[in-house]
């Protein structure tokens, strides 16, 4: 007997995990015991306990050596080999179950001892084993990186140094695509085989007992993994306190960095994340869900407090387009994350806790909007705009418009929402969710009619801002200049709202035709009130009797005209009509109604003086020289007396 143990001990050495037909042979004996003690009736009378009970704990004793020693791993070996020693612990395990209901029996209770001493010896191998693959996925990442860096410096070099002629043959791989591929690896990191071998392991150790230490382990591991992947994209953790004591400018760089960041995770690397767990997992779906749903909820948290923290800032105009940023981020992807989450238990944690910081978000953005309109209403500064230029105020109202309807649908829904929900957000949790994360296509559509809050507020702003410029424009002393003053801001507001094409439909074409009309009159005005006493200079009414000619009367009418057009001419060459346009009209209008009056005037009656000095002293222009002096006018330069030929 001895002799044949020796011999056996001496096979088991030198071959210990070799799947044999005696093994096999011994898993069949092993299978049929349990069956035995399956249907034995009486526990208080156990069968005895047959002989390949030992011989199968020596064989796995021999084997997991084998493994213990490191010569071994249980996910690299030859083809049947897993198969063995994953068979060896699930059969362990029924075996043990089988033998603890006659634990009561001496003989059961050395078998159970040693038997489950062996077992853990192998669940601790099998987690070492998991822990090890799985700590694997960086260096592997690091492999597949240095290999497309390779690949792609020999595609270079090779380019390079091929002809021109074969230049033109030669493609990079599609960037998307590449950058794709890029992402998709660099959050898994692990090959096809690493994978399977870690879903071996898991089916292994579940059925060994050890679900907990194996889901503890994944969930470590992975959630260092994806903060290490958030760190190497430069995710950086602000608490409140720290991002109430930054400069905003250092503030709309991390926004933009967490946009970006936000974005890749959402649709890159937590996809990529579940497909892991579920690979890993596979045949567990309970486990994989319950795991890739806490992995996700400590970093979205972290993405979150970050939304959280700029929203506690303190609120100013400039931060509005930031805050545009992030709820739009927010809008567009959290949804995509809640179809990967399938936990009761996050899921509304997540629901509410995004929907709070968009509302509050969407709070600042409408009260940015009032104090915009608010901060209009209180600019009394009492210094005129020299010139009459464009005020300060109407380029800066009117490109934060400008920029603010780019994002005119966003505005829709923030403003919609806010109209519907009021102060009550109790009632916004209970909404649909479709309602709450509408698409940004379907959020808003064209809506440009009446009723359209944000399109009201809109209109609120620009009737402010034409009280207040209209209430500037009587700082200026001087009528025509007045006029001017209104021009520019009319034709800039005009220019801009033409310009955008979502600022032009919310505004809509009755009110473009206004503002046109409104500078038409402007217009009108000023030639009217700069130009009347000009004309009536230049009036043949009063200047004969009897057909003779009253010299007298048409000297001091030269006279008139002279001083008239030197005042203007000397003022409004300093004004500012910066519109190309605007000012070529302005010139043009002049013109027109100078002109001929004048070229008539000068032919009707310069023959009435005498060629010489009293021809120079009352004629001081020709006709050319007013039309030159006129299109020096609204330059924003120092008047030239104009020379006369």
């Amino acid at each position: 007997m001895e002799d044949q143990d020796q011999d056996q001990n001496t096979n088991l050495d030198n071959e210990p995990t070799s799947v044999s037909s005696h093994d096999h042979k011994l898993y069949q004996q092993i299978d049929t015991f349990i069956s035995i003690l399956h249907d034995q009736p009486d526990s208080s009378s156990p069968p005895e306990i047959v002989e390949p009970v030992q011989n199968f704990a020596d064989l796995f004793d021999a084997m997991l050596a084998a493994f213990e020693s490191g010569s071994k791993r249980c996910t690299v070996l030859e083809a049947d080999e897993p198969l063995c020693f994953l068979e060896s612990v699930d059969r362990t395990a029924k075996l043990i179950k089988s033998l603890c209901r006659f634990d009561s029996d001496q003989n059961y209770a050395v078998a159970i001892n040693r038997l489950s001493g062996i077992q853990q010896r192998a669940m601790s191998t099998m987690e070492d084993e998991f822990k090890s693959i799985l700590d694997d996925y960086q260096t592997s990442y690091d492999r597949d990186q240095k290999a497309k860096t390779d690949e792609t410096k020999t595609i270079h070099l090779s380019s390079s140094s091929s002809n021109v002629e074969d230049s033109s043959e030669f493609e990079l791989p599609d960037q998307d695509q590449a950058e794709t591929q890029l992402e998709k690896d660099e959050f898994l990191g692990y090959s096809d085989e690493m994978v399977s071998g870690l879903n071996k392991l898991v089916n292994g150790l579940i059925r060994g007992g050890h679900e907990t230490e194996c889901s503890e382990l994944y969930f470590l591991v992975r959630r260092n993994a994806m903060e290490q992947n958030l760190k190497a994209i430069e995710f950086e953790k602000f608490s409140i306190d720290e991002m109430q004591k930054m400069q905003w400018d250092l503030i709309e760089k991390e926004i933009s960095s967490w946009i970006m960041i936000f974005k890749r995770f959402c649709n890159s690397l937590l996809p990529s994340e579940m497909r892991l767990a579920d690979a890993v997992f596979w045949g567990h779906t309970a486990i994989s869900n319950r795991l890739f749903s806490n992995l996700t909820r400590n970093i979205l948290l972290c993405f979150l407090n970050f939304a959280e923290a700029v929203m506690m800032t303190k609120r100013s105009a400039e931060k509005l387009f930031k805050f545009l940023d992030i709820y739009e981020t927010l809008r567009d992807n959290i949804p995509t994350v809640e179809k990967l989450i399938i936990s009761r238990e996050w899921l509304p944690q997540l629901k509410s806790s995004a929907v709070l910081i968009r509302y509050m978000l969407g709070e600042s953005i409408f009260m940015i909007f009032i104090e915009l309109e608010n901060s209009i209403k209180s600019d009394t500064a009492k210094t005129p705009v020299p010139g009459g230029a464009v005020h300060p105020l109407t380029r800066y109202t009117m490109n934060y418009l400008n920029y603010a309807c780019e994002y005119s649908n966003t505005l829709e829904q923030i403003f919609r929402d806010h109209q519907e929900i009021g102060a009550d957000f109790d009632d916004l949790k209970s909404q649909d969710h479709q309602h709450n994360y509408e698409s940004n296509e379907a959020g808003s559509g064209s809506e440009s009619g009446s009723g359209s809050p944000f399109q009201a507020q809109l209109t609120k702003i620009m009737d402010q801002l034409d009280t207040n410029l209209e209430a500037k424009s009587r700082l200026y002393k001087d009528p025509s200049l007045s006029l001017i003053f209104m021009m520019n801001n009319g034709r800039y507001i005009l220019q801009k709202t033409k310009g955008t094409g979502e600022m032009r439909t919310l505004l809509g074409d009755p009110w473009v035709r206004k503002r046109s009309s409104d500078l038409q009159n402007y217009h009108t005005c000023y030639k009217r009130e700069t130009w009347t006493n000009v004309l009536q200079c230049l009036s043949h009414e009063g200047l004969s009797a009897n057909g003779k000619v009253k010299k007298p009367v048409l000297k001091e009418r030269f006279k008139s005209f002279n001083a008239m057009f030197d005042e203007i001419h000397k003022t409004q060459t300093a004004w500012v009509v910066s519109d190309e346009q605007l000012q070529s009209e302005l010139r043009v209008s002049i013109s027109a109604i100078v002109i001929p009056a004048y070229r008539s005037f000068m032919g009707r009656f310069s023959q009435v003086f005498t060629p010489g000095r009293q021809t120079e002293k009352y004629i001081k222009y020709q006709p050319e020289d007013v039309e030159t002096c006129i299109e020096e006018l609204f330059d924003g330069n120092a008047a030239q007396q104009g020379k006369k030929r």
